[in-house]
């Protein structure tokens, strides 16, 4: 499924943060992989489960329906807050970046808002439409 045009794209030392319209895609650089193979290493069980966990959730990426809210600590941190799973912090370097990404996030967190409103109301007024066709002996069962 090709992706729309990236509304942000932000490059830290150890990240790279692409924001779409739909989705957050948060990658980690090599050289913070590396770091973190390089100390697993010495620990073949850590490897194991760490390694393999790293593997299934990096790069990660989140839809922005599924964010329920965003929000920048005073240290640059920006803490995301998902539906359905733990929150997840982006620590930025600079705080710069971090309040750009906020910005852009909340404003397509409250688009997707909208939008979810205006499918219920769609969704409903289908089935006003379809309660109205039935005939009077299938509304009484």
């Amino acid at each position: 499924m090709p992706r729309t045009t990236i509304v942000l794209e932000v490059e830290d030392p150890h990240f790279a943060i692409r924001l779409y319209e739909d989705l957050l895609k948060i990658d980690l650089k090599e050289v913070l992989r590396n770091e973190i193979e390089e100390t697993l290493e010495n620990k073949p069980v850590l490897k194991e489960t760490i390694g393999r966990m790293l593997g299934i959730f990096v790069p990660l990426h989140i839809y922005v329906g599924d964010i329920d809210s965003v929000h920048l600590d005073e240290s640059g941190k920006i803490k995301v807050g998902l539906s359905y799973h733990r929150s997840i912090v982006i620590p930025l370097e600079r705080k710069e970046d971090a309040e750009k990404l906020l910005e852009k996030l909340n404003q397509l967190i409250s688009r997707s808002e909208r939008e979810k409103i205006q499918v219920s109301k769609l969704r409903r007024r289908v089935e006003r439409k379809q309660y109205r066709k039935r005939s009077n002996a299938e509304r009484r069962v």
